[in-house]
């Protein structure tokens, strides 16, 4: 049975250290960008595509209303387009449960039209247009229930088409993006690390022998 000397293995790591601290700063950020641009490129590989797809409707006064009011309306349907009355009758038309619906499905409104965007995201592109779809359908249903004291009519404007691309950032996107954060993470290495200064890496200078004679004579 063979041992391995501690001594011989603390030689090795003084070496190693050695080694690291003679190489150039600028190394530490170039093995920190490789090193994420590598981590970030997996990720954007390993991770599922999402697809996203978007349907409108829009708010239409009555003739006993105004645009005034309909864009008021619009926002007020944009805020209950994800509630649980609305999403209980996607859920039969888009073939998924309500918490799907919750996750993948986000409204957004303008301040200007009395439009509301309703756009879902899916890992499949056919499923994030049919969600889409359904939540529209169901906001434009129980809209006009209420139709006669409201005085707006919610209409669909555009139907959610089937996504060709992913809405997911690539693995290029996220490989450099990856390699942004790690230039700057050793970046910040070399700022609060320990600095090497002139006088610590210069050796000590020892007065040569007739120095030292001159001086014992002066005595």
């Amino acid at each position: 049975m063979t041992t391995e000397n501690p001594n011989r293995s603390t030689g090795r790591t003084g070496t190693a250290l050695a080694r690291a601290r003679t190489l150039p700063p600028w190394s530490l950020l170039a093995a920190g960008a490789l090193l994420g641009g590598l981590v970030g490129g997996a990720y954007g590989v390993l991770k599922t595509p999402q697809y996203t797809a978007t349907s409108y409707v829009i708010a239409v006064p009555t003739e006993k209303s105004d645009p005034a009011s309909a864009l008021g309306f619009a926002q007020a349907y944009g805020r209950v387009a994800t509630q649980l009355a609305v999403l209980g009758d996607a859920q039969v038309w888009a073939g998924v449960p309500v918490s799907t619906l919750r996750e993948s499905v986000r409204t957004a409104t303008s301040p200007d039209a009395p439009m509301v965007a309703v756009t879902a995201t899916s890992t499949r592109p056919d499923l994030a247009a049919d969600i889409s779809n359904a939540v529209s359908r169901s906001l434009t249903r129980h809209a006009n229930d209420t139709q006669g004291s409201t005085n707006v009519e919610l209409l669909q404007f555009s139907r959610a088409v089937r996504p060709t691309e992913a809405s997911s950032a690539s693995p290029a996107v996220t490989g450099l993006v990856g390699a942004s954060a790690g230039g700057l993470l050793g970046g910040l290495v070399l700022l609060v690390g320990p600095r090497r200064t002139e006088d610590a890496a210069r050796p000590a200078s020892v007065p040569g022998p007739a120095v030292a004679a001159d001086a014992h004579g002066q005595l």
